[in-house]
């Protein structure tokens, strides 16, 4: 019996429930959508091939099971990953074995640096020939095994649907990360009756939700204590749905945020705590205030080295705390006073009973008035664009309510740092992996998952042609995303890092031979636009917010540009090069 026989769509959810969990006898690739549609996925991003026709078979003519033809598979699980971040649910994509696979593996690496919770399906050869080099054939389970946080390789169809289902739960709950499924092509195309498994047990398996109160008093004891403390957000807060309790938090004990590059928007970036973003390239105030904390307060953050720099002299006079839901995060960079094992919500929700003020009024007072003496500056210009006035801008005319996705590099650095993000979730970005060709496909899966709202995807000129085919996508089903180019003929972040440590030796980051992007987006059916003066740009970004549907912008900007302040490595975080503004 075919899934789309099983689906009607005057049907209401429960009745469509009821009849998906009929014990027919099915495929194990009807199997698979059947799963997938009864742990509420809503669209799947992949790319057909050979050992995963079955699979596609069983997609043919089914309203309710929603596929995106991607042009790459790098673009299907950036797509996933982005619907993911987004939405906090698990994203899902598909590829066939060997090269389709493979294709997957640098999104994967990015969805586990970054914990977002994704299930990949991948096809494999028939079982008969697993290990005989056949056509096609790849060791996706090996090759992968360390960027997953679990591998299932399903060899008997009537595994198929309890598989499935460990692999969401595995993906969604505790640090949230990427699942791969291999199913061999005759697996999809055995025959079984559908039994779907209500309730999982997975005994070695058991994350830690809650925190140890005596550990949470112990927390709060220093925080009475504490004259000068901080907290470093990151992006389990973020993840872990925890804004408003992060809010209350601070509110309550009077302590100034920090919010790492995956925690902007975990903390509102108008709030009066707020500092800004921390590390290489974060503000004065939030890397001096680390500095000189005297009890540091770590809430879903991993200690990046982005943020800690040089780790010897990384918050010399501060007591630490550290609260996470990795026990392997806990003391791994940076040695731990107070650990505090817990989903963040349920860390912070306990706290919030009876947290109390610090003694932190002095303390505060210095961090307003550091924040007014050292701003975020760059030397503006009436004869080019620059590239800080365009986040600027695109901030100002969103309120900054916008989903914004980037690529990696220096404009993602400027987004970060003038782009004034209010809500969770509204920053899509590669963070651990610093994934370029990330920022385009990501904001597809964005828009799919919140068709109505505004997404716009922030690229530099080299990342935007690593998934530049993904035009077609948006162009085809009229997919609104407003992907703007910052342009500046050159790999931007590679020539300043060239500029500043390696005097000056421009190496192989001219990038004068890229395309005219306008014509590149109009070969495949999207709008564009281009803009060279402040008139030029505004004019252009109002063009772009009032079409319907997706606009690519092409802003020409200054070549010489660099992000400060910046951290060199090997320097602690009071060592900043501040650049225009020094």
């Amino acid at each position: 019996m075919s899934i789309q026989n099983v689906i009607a769509s005057s049907e209401s959810k429960d009745e469509l429930r009821q009849r998906l969990l009929k014990p027919d006898e099915i495929t194990g690739s009807e199997i698979l959508l059947r799963t997938l549609l009864l742990e509420g996925v809503e669209c799947v991003f992949g790319y057909p091939g050979g050992a995963v026709l079955y699979i596609y078979d069983a997609m043919y003519g089914n309203p309710d099971f929603k596929h995106l033809l991607t042009r790459h598979e790098q673009g299907a699980i950036h797509a996933a990953d982005g619907y993911a971040r987004s939405t906090g649910k698990v994203g899902v994509c598909i590829a066939t074995s060997g090269p389709g696979a493979t294709n997957l593996v640098t999104g994967i690496a990015t969805a586990y640096m970054d914990s977002v919770p994704l299930v990949c399906i991948t096809g494999n050869v028939a079982t008969s020939l697993i290990g005989s080099d056949a056509f096609q054939e790849a060791d996706i389970i090996g090759i992968t095994m360390p960027i997953t946080k679990h591998s299932y390789l399903v060899r008997d169809v009537k595994d198929l649907a309890r598989t499935i289902r460990e692999a969401f739960h595995i993906a969604s709950t505790g640090r949230k990360g990427p699942v791969l499924i291999d199913i061999p092509k005759d697996v999809s195309n055995q025959v079984t009756r559908f039994e779907y498994p209500e309730t999982i047990s997975l005994p070695t398996y058991k994350p830690t939700l809650y925190p140890n109160k005596l550990q949470v008093d112990k927390l709060l004891a220093a925080i009475e204590e504490a004259k000068q403390p901080v907290i470093l957000a990151g992006g389990g807060v973020v993840y872990a749905d925890a804004s408003a309790e992060l809010i209350e938090f601070a509110e309550k004990t009077r302590i100034p945020v920090t919010t790492t590059l995956l925690g902007l928007g975990g903390f509102p970036s108008g709030h009066e705590l707020w500092m800004g973003m921390p590390g290489m390239h974060g503000t004065k105030t939030a890397n001096y205030a680390l500095q000189n904390a005297d009890l540091l307060i770590s809430i879903g953050a991993r200690f990046d080295d982005r943020v800690t720099m040089k780790l010897e002299g990384f918050a010399p006079r501060a007591k630490i705390a550290h609260i996470d839901i990795d026990p392997a995060e806990i003391g791994k960079n940076v040695p731990v006073d107070i650990p505090v094992v817990s989903d963040v919500k349920e860390a912070l929700k306990e706290a919030n009973t009876k947290a109390r003020p610090a003694q932190s009024e002095e303390w505060i007072k210095q961090i307003q008035e550091m924040k007014e003496q050292y701003p975020l500056r760059y030397k503006d210009s009436d004869d080019e664009l620059k590239p800080q006035w365009v986040i600027e801008m695109i901030s100002e005319t969103t309120n900054g309510e916008a989903f914004i996705t980037t690529d990696v590099g220096q404009h993602q650095m400027w987004v970060a740092q003038y782009y004034k993000f209010k809500n969770p979730r509204s920053l899509i970005t590669s963070g651990g992996l610093g994934t370029m060709g990330f920022g385009f496909p990501s904001a597809i899966g964005v828009q799919m998952a919140h068709p109505d709202k505004l997404v716009i995807s922030i690229n530099g000129d080299g990342g935007m042609q690593m998934c530049a085919q993904e035009l077609a996508v948006c162009a085809i089903n009229n997919i609104p995303v407003k992907i703007v180019v910052i342009n500046n003929q050159v790999l931007g972040m590679v020539r300043q890092w060239q500029e500043l440590i390696y005097d000056s030796r421009y190496s192989h980051i001219d990038l004068s031979g890229s395309p005219d992007f306008v014509k590149l987006a109009e070969a495949y059916g999207v709008k564009g636009l281009r803009a060279t003066t402040k008139e030029e740009a505004r004019a252009a970004w109002q063009e772009a917010l009032n079409h319907p549907g997706p606009v690519l912008i092409d802003f020409v900007v200054s070549k010489m540009e660099n992000v400060y302040p910046m951290v060199q490595q090997g320097c602690t975080l009071d060592e900043m090069i501040m650049g225009d503004s020094e």
